[in-house]
């Protein structure tokens, strides 16, 4: 995920699509250098249907990206 200035309602720690923890690596710590996104395969249909404004602030969960395939 590629950090970008944070939308006010956008919380990072948390899916866009379903609002549950993403668990990811970046949001929890901004020095991270791996998240667990980097070894897997996301459908381009999940991330399409992420919020314009989430979009660069907050990634989807694994359970969200395993749905969409």
């Amino acid at each position: 995920m590629t950090m970008s200035a944070s939308s006010p309602n956008v919380d990072p720690a948390r899916c866009p699509l379903c609002s549950g923890a993403n668990q990811c690596a970046m949001a929890a710590n901004p020095d991270a250098t791996h998240c667990w996104c980097f070894d897997v395969t996301i459908a381009t249909e999940a991330l399409e249907r992420v919020p314009v404004e989430a979009r660069g602030v907050a990634c989807i969960c694994l359970d969200c990206a395993k749905l969409a395939k």
